[in-house]
Formats: structure tokens, sequence, C-alpha cells
């Protein structure tokens, strides 16, 4: 597979790895858009949140309950936010469901 995230979460190609379990793993974005930019993967490839199954029930389980973990070990004591971009038109830029995990400072206000 020619994904990059695949590739990180293999041991393919390094990262600056924050966090890891046997379902995911957070590691610093290369291109931080926030003090703190924090990218949380699933091991398993899935293209985005669009593409979540049922069969995927405790891997969209583990990600969310690594969100809390993965802050903990930052300095995100004062808030956080939590992104996950959708297709093209939704932002996304690498086809593998990912969290932005974004902080370290007062982030300005997103339409809701």
């Amino acid at each position: 597979m020619d994904c990059i995230f695949c590739k990180i979460a293999a041991g393919q190609i390094p990262a600056k790895v924050v966090y890891e379990d046997e379902f995911c793993l957070a590691f610093h974005d290369i291109a931080p858009q926030a003090p703190v930019h924090v990218l949380l993967i699933p091991k398993k490839h899935i293209v985005s949140a669009a593409n979540l199954a049922e069969e995927d029930a405790e891997i969209a389980s583990r990600l969310l309950l690594a969100v809390p973990k993965v802050a903990k070990l930052l300095p995100l004591e004062e808030g956080f936010r939590v992104v996950s971009n959708v297709g093209e038109n939704g932002g996304q830029t690498v086809p593998h469901l990912h969290f932005h995990i974004l902080g370290g400072s007062k982030l300005s206000a997103v339409m809701a």
C-alpha cells in the first residue's frame, strides 16, 4: 500500500510519536497549524470517517478513547480541538482516517 500513514504506522517512515497502542498511533504533524498539532491515526487503513463500518466499531472507540490520553501527554490542560476532515472538499489531504489534535494557545472560533 502506498499510504504514508500506513507506512508511519508500520515504522517504515519515522515520526515523532506521542502515543501508541495496538489500535492507534499519535505523532506530531510535520506542518503544524497550532503550537501543539498531533495526528491520531488508526493502524488499520480506513480512508476517512465516512468509511467507518460496523466492523470498525472497536477501532473507532479506541481512537476516541485515545484522544484524552494523548492530550494528557501534551501541554493541553487549557483545552484543545479535535478535527477530522473528510474528502477533498472537507480538506482531507491524506486518504487515511486521522484526527488532528490542536492546542497550546487559544484557538479561534470556527463555523458550526
